[in-house]
């Protein structure tokens, strides 16, 4: 290493070595609470019930945990899970997953991520943001199609719209 190239590294290096103070160190997010998360679960399954559908709906935080996971009597045995992986890959992705469905077909450039672990890109899975803030994502599965798992999911993110502006 020439003594260049060592000036240069303790010059980049040297704030790397502050004291870093309390402040800094945490940070500061919003969450959905349980009793939301099952109020927005709650409200999606209804919805699709009285569209006629039998679903599952998942309600995963903003790191992609779910707090919530209902099935309705009769939706298959395939439905939880499903509702699981739209819900974790609308909120790893931040982006709904009609929206993700639209922009990773084959040949475009995103379309890598079909392959990944995890990632269901079906529609169903919407993100929940509250203050502009990313809070979480619910997926639905079970409708007879992703548009009509879309809408229930709507539904659902309307009946708690007032709750989700604190």
């Amino acid at each position: 290493m020439t003594v260049r190239n060592l000036l240069a590294a303790l010059a980049f290096s040297a704030p790397l070595a502050l004291p870093v103070h309390a402040q800094e160190a945490l940070v500061t997010y919003k969450a959905l609470s349980p009793e939301l998360a099952l109020d927005l679960a709650r409200a999606v399954l209804a919805d699709c019930r009285r569209r006629g559908y039998q679903v599952a709906v998942a309600v995963v935080d903003r790191f992609g945990v779910t707090q919530v996971l209902l099935r309705d009597r009769f939706a298959g045995p395939h439905t939880t899970g499903t509702a699981s992986g739209k819900a974790w890959t609308a909120v790893s992705f931040r982006t709904n997953t009609t929206e993700l469905h639209s922009i990773s077909q084959p040949g475009a450039m995103q379309a890598g991520i079909r392959n990944l672990p995890g990632v269901v890109i079906i529609g169903g899975g919407m993100i929940v943001e509250a203050g502009g803030s990313l809070v979480g994502a619910v997926g639905v599965s079970g409708a007879p199609g992703g548009d009509a798992d879309d809408a229930c999911a709507k539904a659902g993110l309307e009946a708690i719209r007032d709750k989700l502006e604190f």
